[in-house]
């Protein structure tokens, strides 16, 4: 498949200080391509260089075959840029916003308005066409913002922090737009701090870490490299009489880690320890309200490739036993 972006030893220092290591990777065409790290990992130093608005040290970036340090303009005019803040005019209407957008763009003039309707409905802002942005809520700048930024039909578009601060209703629905512009053809190369984000819209990852790459792969052949963060839930009645050291006594039990009213206890055998902990429960006269094995979460192994402690992010379970880590802050 051909590559939408080729990166070769790319590599950026500011003065002394080496921000981004010597990385190399590539983005197929046509799939969404996730870009995850901690705080100062180069994530954001990276996007600036592949969107043209920072200047390698050395290395080389194709898009879609163009080397960005030669031939960048058609490069540009197949790209759309989200940042993390949107970039609208709050003192101009939804509609200018689009037109104005579409002008700079070189969208053809006999297009504009049609691109423009077009995006107002799929993005359910019709109805505030000659509103002025500054009355807009978050979510609705933010739509506008993905409208602005795919005015042009761009074949590779890039999302910082997509859905920031925003309410569940509106994150969903941004996804959702997501997912659809993907189904249509575009590229989406997308940077977030938000891990469940990332599993459940990404074809591939990459996790960045000290300025380098440490893994790219699908979420799901992540999480199977990593059976040593297996886990098991726990909840037991009267929860008094557990604690830290008594969990942690089991045999195989890596790490132990309170999550809300449970416990979630680290294994690479999730089977032998379910057999002691109903052991201990019965033993201590404790009945067992609540039992799950959980295998490896894409948080655990972003936290396992970047050498932090599990725990250090806060769990959130969803009804399928996924997790949601949010890492707060930009690089």
């Amino acid at each position: 498949m051909k590559a939408a972006i080729e990166v070769h030893e790319l590599t950026k220092y500011y003065g002394d200080h080496l921000a981004v290591n010597h990385i190399s990777f590539d983005v197929r065409q046509g799939e969404i391509f996730g870009f995850l790290g901690p705080n100062g990992a180069g994530k954001s130093t990276t996007q600036r260089m592949l969107t043209t608005l920072l200047e390698p040290t050395s290395g080389q970036i194709l898009i879609d075959g163009h080397d960005l340090a030669r031939d960048a303009y058609p490069a540009k005019r197949i790209m759309g840029m989200v940042p993390e803040e949107s970039n609208v005019y709050i003192e101009l209407s939804a509609w200018d916003n689009l037109i104005f957008t579409a002008q700079l763009y070189r969208v053809l003039a006999n297009q504009r308005n049609a691109r423009a309707r077009e995006l107002l409905e799929t993005f359910g802002l019709s109805v505030y066409r000659g509103v002025k942005v500054e009355n807009f809520s978050k979510g609705m700048r933010r739509r506008l913002t993905i409208a602005m930024a795919i005015i042009h039909r761009p074949s590779l578009l890039f999302l910082d922090e997509p859905v920031p601060g925003l309410d569940a209703q509106s994150a969903r629905a941004i996804r959702e737009m997501i997912r659809q512009l993907n189904a249509t053809g575009t590229t989406v190369f997308l940077t977030t701090h938000d891990i469940e984000e990332a599993n459940q819209l990404c074809d591939r990852v990459a996790i960045i870490n000290h300025g380098q790459i440490a893994a790219i792969d699908t979420p799901e052949r992540l999480k199977a490299a990593f059976r040593q963060v297996q886990s098991v839930e726990v909840a037991l009645d009267p929860e008094g009489r557990l604690d830290r050291d008594a969990l942690s006594a089991f045999s195989g039990v890596t790490q132990v880690i309170k999550a809300g009213d449970k416990w979630r206890l680290y294994t690479e055998d999730p089977s032998s320890l379910v057999h002691q902990i109903v052991r201990f429960a019965e033993e201590n006269g404790m009945r067992v309200i609540y039992l799950n094995t959980l295998g490896p979460s894409l948080e655990d192994v972003f936290l396992k490739i970047t050498g932090q402690e599990m725990g250090t992010v806060r769990h959130e379970n969803n009804e399928r036993g996924t997790k949601r880590a949010k890492m707060g802050g930009r690089q």
